[in-house]
């Protein structure tokens, strides 16, 4: 099935293209799940959660020769062992898939895994995936993730688990697809260099699904803008407009994981609470976005009830929560508070 989106929905009016867009990869130009086995020592890796990758093959069912790949656990959270059994991980081909694969064109992907073992970590899996889903409704510039269903088998031949998790698309890709390119940027940009309707757009989308755990001006010391958000452009210039692209999703609302906490300094209860965290300079565009999120309501609550494999009173409880945020657009009180 191919990827059914509604993206030109209410694209922004951005920068003009850069390059002559291309069309997506092979593994996120369709969104039917996949079904993969990992064999490596995963014992070892979730035990020791070392920076030094193993080695390992990646097989699919069709027959063909398992990919080589190297494997190593990534993020910052949920690579810790108090909070997750099993670490989200990074999977790098040791050598270019072929052509004909659904890992054509790839080289180095995110997989974001279970976490826990129980059936409960599972539905956040799934709802992290859905919040991706989500924004694409609402502009193709955004990352795609496809799901798949994983045997995991240690290295000895033994099955370790199988679970579902997703792979999210690379953003030099989604550049790619929009015919832009990814910005190069010190670790704050301006307020006046956002593109003002793709900022209204990220930080709207997470207030829709309770998410505080983002900036897209700033990030980490010496890594460069964004907090769980990346930058796109018209061209590689220095101080061009840009255009940020939200990911990480596992902190929101929608998601509830256990380990979630709002930041301190923003003293809310809970990361269901929440809080809007767009800026005063983008009021107007902010206006025109919540009203065309509201009034697409049944295309995304759609992208959350279609998710494969979401149990009826998880989309019972992810839709009540999204209704929220609707019942706060008709209202307009949210958007009497902004930053800045």
């Amino acid at each position: 099935m191919k990827l059914i989106l509604s993206a030109l929905l209410f694209v922004a009016a951005g920068p003009a293209l850069g390059k002559s867009p291309k069309p997506p990869t092979p593994l996120f130009a369709e969104d039917t799940p996949i079904h993969i086995t990992i064999k490596a020592p995963l014992s070892t890796l979730a035990r020791e959660r070392s920076d030094v990758p193993v080695a390992g093959t990646l097989a699919l069912p069709d027959g063909s020769a398992p990919l080589a790949i190297a494997l190593s656990p990534r993020g910052i959270t949920r690579r810790e062992k108090d909070v997750c059994a099993f670490p989200p991980l990074r999977v790098d081909f040791a050598q270019p898939p072929p052509v004909g694969s659904v890992f054509a064109h790839q080289n180095r992907l995110k997989l974001v895994t279970h976490c826990k073992t129980d059936a409960d970590f599972q539905q956040k899996v799934l709802l992290e995936y859905a919040a991706y889903r989500m924004f694409n409704v609402l502009t193709p510039l955004s990352y795609r993730a496809r799901l798949a269903q994983i045997d995991y088998v240690d290295a000895n031949g033994r099955p370790y688990i199988s679970r579902m998790g997703f792979f999210l698309e690379d953003i030099d890709d989604v550049a790619d697809r929009n015919g832009l390119f990814k910005a190069t940027t010190p670790d704050r940009v301006p307020l006046a260099q956002l593109e003002p309707r793709a900022a209204a757009r990220f930080a709207i989308f997470n207030y829709m699904i309770g998410n505080l755990d983002w900036s897209m001006r700033a990030g980490p010391v010496g890594e460069g803008c964004c907090h769980n958000g990346r930058l796109l452009a018209a061209t590689k210039q220095p101080g061009m407009q840009v255009i940020p692209v939200p990911y990480d999703f596992d902190f929101s609302g929608l998601v509830s994981a256990p380990y979630a906490e709002a930041p301190a300094e923003l003293k809310v209860r809970s990361v269901r609470q929440r809080l809007y965290r767009g800026y005063c300079a983008h009021g107007a565009d902010a206006r025109i976005v919540a009203a065309e999120m509201a009034a697409h309501r049944n295309e995304l609550i759609g992208a959350l009830t279609s998710t494969p494999n979401l149990t009826p009173a998880t989309q019972a409880r992810a839709t009540a929560y999204l209704d929220g945020f609707f019942k706060d657009v008709a209202s307009g009180t949210f958007l009497t508070k902004c930053v800045g």
